[in-house]
């Protein structure tokens, strides 16, 4: 189950055995009295699929079910991996190819092999600390196996990559209702973000509110309203200029009321004011602790990836004004500079928790750094 699906109510009801001749004699009896079938080849149900496109809840007491959520899962599975994997093409061609081509050009590992994979590394948005220490514990690896192959490099890429990003990539949602806070610079793709998880945590069977606390820009608002609008979601707002923290105040308070599973909350992006950026967030956060003390914060920074290195200048700068719990990285389809996500994590500690490949709703993804590393080196 997906985080968007993390409050969905699921009820699967083991089906008792029946005897023989029960389940022949009341087989006939209702092959006889039946429905027309809906569909041919489910026995007049309708499929797993179906009823989730459709929105109807999955309350089933049939095993058959079990079967078609697995299928459905597995589908939903190999559709995003293909999503990330032609998301991920130019950051693939931009970097991964270029360390393919330098080990294919080297007949022994060396020293000179090193300096060339670092500035490789470094020319690929990866930044100069992070391709040091990624070369260092590449050195180390290879004095450890005792491997003298280049091609065998790449494994060992592949494998100190994917070390370096895993931990902390899941949201922790486990209160009712739990809390996302947006922030970032305008522009990322904050609001357009907080549209996209408003859908799918409603598709998910989630009840959501999004409190509109970007009272700087009438704009944001306007598109908050259109998001919430498509997505079929409740939206707290207030006028422009307002205070922020009264506008999560009153979400909060109609979370309460309406027995709500996720606040999210929409922040301003204006970096260049850092004082009342910070002060503005710690007034906001300090409403969400009062009035849900025991509730579960996510505070997620959208960044840019076609950005490249000022993303990462960006995550440090707000590191220092928020309490980050994650990142969310967006337009990854749209830039060769997708490698930025290692350095995020390396050297300022920020798991990459969402990212985005692509326009539609679903391409707003769960990170996941398995299926990164391998869309990326496979």
């Amino acid at each position: 189950m997906g985080l968007f699906d993390k409050f969905k109510r699921k009820k699967i009801v083991d089906v008792p055995e029946e005897d023989e001749n029960v389940r022949s004699a009341d087989s006939s009896e209702s092959t006889e009295n039946a429905a027309p079938s809906e569909s041919s080849d489910n026995g007049g149900r309708a499929s797993l699929l179906e009823r989730l496109q459709g929105g109807t809840p999955i309350f089933t007491d049939h095993e058959a079910d079990i079967e078609y959520m697995e299928e459905y899962e597995a589908q939903q599975k190999e559709e995003s991996l293909y999503r990330l994997r032609e998301g991920l093409k130019k950051t693939k061609d931009g970097f991964v190819n270029k360390v393919e081509l330098l080990i294919n050009s080297f007949t022994k590992i060396d020293e000179d092999f090193f300096d060339e994979l670092e500035e490789t590394l470094i020319l690929s948005d990866i930044g100069a600390e992070t391709s040091a220490d990624i070369c260092d514990k590449l050195r180390a690896e290879v004095k450890r196996t005792g491997t003298t192959e280049p091609a065998d490099v790449k494994q060992m890429l592949k494998d100190i990559i994917s070390e370096i990003l895993t931990g902390g990539n899941e949201m922790k949602l486990e209160t009712k209702p739990s809390v996302i806070m947006v922030i970032g610079v305008n522009g990322a793709g904050k609001t357009t973000t907080i549209g996209k998880m408003a859908a799918r945590f409603k598709a998910g069977g989630n009840k959501v509110i999004v409190a509109a606390a970007d009272t700087f820009r009438a704009a944001a608002i306007d598109q908050l309203n259109v998001w919430t609008e498509r997505a079929g979601v409740e939206i707290v707002k207030h006028g422009e200029g307002s205070d922020p923290a009264a506008v999560v105040f009153d979400a909060i308070s109609a979370a309460k009321a309406r027995g709500a599973d996720i606040v999210l909350c929409d922040t301003a992006g204006r970096l260049h004011n850092k004082k009342n950026l910070m002060e503005e967030l710690k007034k906001i956060a300090r409403i969400i602790s009062r009035e849900l003390p025991e509730a579960s914060v996510e505070t997620l920074l959208v960044l840019d990836a076609t950005t490249g290195q000022n993303a990462v200048n960006q995550a440090r700068l707000f590191n220092e004004t928020a309490d980050i719990t994650g990142i969310v990285l967006t337009k990854l389809d749209g830039t060769a500079k997708g490698g930025i996500i290692i350095p995020i994590k390396n050297e300022l500690g920020l798991p990459v928790k969402l990212v985005g490949v692509g326009e539609k709703i679903e391409d707003l993804q769960e990170f996941i750094p398995e299926d990164y590393v391998n869309a990326l080196f496979d």
